[in-house]
């Protein structure tokens, strides 16, 4: 199978990510979209617990049968790098091929991630790019590691979706309505849980 994978805190998830999921499967003739919640990444924190992200992730996603939830990163104990994981999962899942999507700003600072050149031989990278952003500099950065590491890259279009996590995590906290933004299964869990309650969340 051809398995895209969306990794990414998803503190919460959002419309956005459904979306970017969606365009993928798509544009590239996927056969799934694995959302991966992040663990325990070296870069990022996270504001609420894994097994809340996960079950905002799985309500998120379960309408729809061409996405599926992986633990693989949540189920670690130890910090999760994107070469660790995409290595791992050629392991487990030989019979895969791998398409990571990533926004196509990370490609401009990829080369600062932990094993660059690891997390470019393990799948092909799906490098997100808004409709209304001029490609341009994205297809030299592509051409450059491309022609330094031998890397698969792909460009995405996308609609622009101006979303962000930390807007929804203010939204949550004012206790504003998020139905617009977020599939309702998931406004629902952040009100009945009470996530983002402290107004200073960023």
């Amino acid at each position: 199978m051809n398995v895209g994978i969306m990794g990414g805190t998803f503190d919460p998830i959002h419309n956005g990510h459904l979306m970017l999921g969606s365009r993928a499967y798509d544009d590239f003739g996927l056969d799934e979209v694995w959302f991966m919640p992040n663990g325990n990444p070296p870069h990022k924190s996270q504001r609420t617990s894994a097994d809340d992200r996960i079950a905002m992730v799985n309500l998120a996603i379960q309408p729809d049968s061409k996405f599926r939830l992986c633990t693989y990163e949540t189920d670690k104990t130890s910090k999760s790098y994107s070469y660790e994981t995409l290595e791992s999962l050629k392991i487990l899942y030989p019979e895969h091929n791998f398409y990571f999507i990533i926004g196509a700003d990370s490609l401009f600072s990829i080369e600062s991630w932990k094993e660059p050149s690891r997390v470019l031989a393990a799948c092909t990278i799906l490098a997100a790019c808004r409709d209304d952003k001029e490609p341009e500099d994205v297809q030299e950065q592509i051409q450059y590691l491309e022609g330094k590491y031998a890397a698969k890259i792909e460009l995405l279009r996308t609609p622009h979706m101006d979303i962000s996590s930390s807007d929804l995590r203010r939204m949550a906290a004012f206790e504003m309505n998020m139905e617009s933004v977020v599939p309702k299964a998931v406004a629902d869990y952040i009100q009945s849980h009470e996530l983002y309650k402290d107004v200073s969340v960023s």
